[in-house]
């Protein structure tokens, strides 16, 4: 007999063998033994959950003749059982929606329940996939799904519940079957392992257990290429990660302590190695981001357990975790979660990556997660344009700069951002920024160091990231932004030069609301900084460099058809 794949022949036969679905067990189970059978039910779920098993153990229980000796599970032994699982029963119809999707697919099934089953009481048709079905055939299916004869029962299955009609929905009786957790998945390999006497180290069953993602299905298919690859020997934790591409937890450390202590060099290294050595590039990001949720977990509990980690690797973890700044960790998180998405469309994974972990060691991404604290970094205020109308009749109060040398106080802002513009195109270019009335200024706060805590350059750290900062306005704002450049006119501030009038008053009206307050909470959510936003319009000639700006947006525009005659 030719081989059969660890996860057809460890197929759940009765209701006992069903692991991590005991909800949705326990009701089927009781409706057989109580006679409370429906005509139509809608099982749904992620892949590898168990929903065609169960789906099959539920159409041989129902027509099962000991069903109520067994606790509701079939016997698999009767003549009934034992034809529906040779496939040779003409109970149970099993169909593919994927490729039988059309109409007269479903004309054909109106057709046969009329005719009352051969052998047993019920005549069972599981639907797979049922959401790929055509509208037509879901209209067709309707009437029949609605009021089917006594006999007939119907079992929808689909990974993707929404798109089947709500007057589909609402005629089923819906089961919703959960991940299975990792601790179930590992507990049946070790039966596995048991029955097929198999020798596997335990920190191995962990890893393809985690790495199945809830799917027990996945978890058996990704256990029997480690033991086709490793056969006649000891599955090994090591031999796993040979076989998956996957990464041992103690170069994560060494890339995460890396990247937080702005080590571009070290970073790289450790990503070359890995990727010479045949690691999985995507694989590698989602188990990056796993350790890194490891770390935020380990500083937030103090239980092992939820951590999902080898003991050996833990006492390392929680060093890390001792060290790391939730904040940061978030943020380097929601990076990589962000490339990792990016990274399924992508045809140069490995360039993705190594910018994406350039711009973590430089871009101020990481600032300060070693240190155990931002504060350094975040203690810089956050200024943005707001001026009541009232502080505006007031005297204005006196601002600090970072030299300590109080300026003298500039006249009163014109309360109309229109009469605010005209004075700008009138200022006298020997003003200072203090003295322009078109500067942006905040009353009563302390501006920003020119510095961050760290020695980072403020405004070289947003000039370097201002077309990426930019992109994730609205896109209103996108428009009004277009064209910026950034100039460092006034200590502690970022002045941003808008290249015509009409930007400019955008920019300077509904301040509450406008672009400025948004790219300030930008910079301190992507960069871990605090920046205060002055802005200007262009004086005449000041855009006119001769060099035309081009971004990085610009040039993924660039794709044009090149024709050979």
């Amino acid at each position: 007999m030719s081989y059969q794949a660890l996860y057809r022949r460890w197929r759940p036969l009765t209701f006992d063998d069903v692991r991590g679905q005991d909800a949705i067990v326990t009701t089927l189970k009781n409706q057989i033994k109580s006679g409370r059978i429906g005509h139509a039910y809608l099982f749904c779920g992620t892949r590898g959950t168990g929903k065609t098993s169960i789906a099959k153990i539920f159409a041989r229980a129902v027509n099962c003749a000991h069903a109520a000796e067994h606790d509701g599970s079939p016997c698999n032994t009767c003549a009934v059982c034992s034809s529906i699982l040779s496939g040779g029963s003409l109970n149970v119809f099993e169909i593919d929606a994927a490729s039988n999707n059309g109409v007269d697919n479903i004309r054909d099934i109106r057709e046969q329940v009329e005719y009352p089953p051969t052998d047993g009481r019920y005549k069972v048709y599981i639907i797979d996939e049922v959401h790929m079905l055509s509208t037509g055939a879901f209209n067709a299916l309707l009437k029949t799904l609605e009021e089917p004869p006594s006999y007939v029962i119907f079992i929808l299955a689909t990974t993707d519940p929404q798109k089947i009609p709500q007057t589909i929905l609402s005629r089923c009786q819906r089961y919703d079957f959960r991940r299975i957790s990792t601790e179930t998945i590992a507990g049946r390999i070790h039966e596995l392992m048991e029955a097929d006497g198999l020798d596997i180290e335990e920190r191995a069953v962990r890893y393809v257990a985690r790495a199945a993602d809830g799917s027990m299905r996945d978890a058996l298919s990704l256990l029997d290429q480690c033991l086709a690859f490793h056969f006649g020997q000891r599955l090994t934790y090591e031999n796993v990660l040979d076989v998956l591409g996957a990464v041992d937890t103690g170069v994560f450390s060494d890339l995460y302590r890396a990247i937080c202590g702005r080590d571009v060099e070290k970073t790289l290294s450790i990503t070359n190695d890995l990727i010479n050595s045949g690691r999985e590039i995507g694989q590698f990001v989602n188990d990056f981001i796993w350790y890194m949720r490891n770390i935020l977990l380990a500083g937030s509990v103090s239980g092992g357990d939820i951590l999902d980690i080898s003991r050996e690797n833990e006492e390392r973890l929680r060093e890390d975790a001792a060290a790391a700044d939730k904040t940061t960790l978030l943020r380097m998180m929601s990076v990589m979660s962000e490339l990792s998405n990016r990274m399924r469309f992508a045809a140069q994974k490995r360039v993705l990556l190594e910018v994406e972990l350039i711009r973590l060691c430089t871009a101020g991404y990481a600032a300060g997660a070693l240190s155990g604290s931002i504060a350094g970094a975040g203690s810089t205020t956050v200024q943005m344009v707001s001026r009541p109308a009232a502080a505006q009749e007031k005297p204005r109060q006196q601002v600090r700069n970072g030299s300590g040398i109080t300026p003298p106080a500039p006249p009163a802002a014109p309360q109309n951002p229109v009469e605010r513009q005209e004075d700008s195109i009138q200022a006298d270019p020997a003003q200072t920024d203090a003295e322009r009335p078109d500067a942006v200024h905040e009353d009563a706060v302390q501006p920003a160091s020119q510095m961050g805590a760290d020695g980072t350059d403020v405004y070289r750290l947003v000039q370097d990231n201002w077309d990426s900062l930019c992109r994730e306005l609205s896109p209103a704002n996108k428009a009004v932004f277009s064209g910026t450049i950034l100039k460092q006119e006034q200590p502690g501030a970022v002045t941003v030069v808008f290249k015509n009038a009409m930007n400019y008053k955008i920019a300077a009206m509904n301040r509450e609301e406008n672009g400025l307050k948004r790219l300030a909470e930008l910079v301190r959510e992507r960069l871990g900084i605090a920046v205060s936003f002055l802005a200007r319009q262009a004086k005449p000639g000041e855009l006119d460099t001769g060099i035309p700006r081009v971004t990085e947006e610009d040039l993924l525009k660039i794709h044009f058809p090149v024709d050979f005659e």
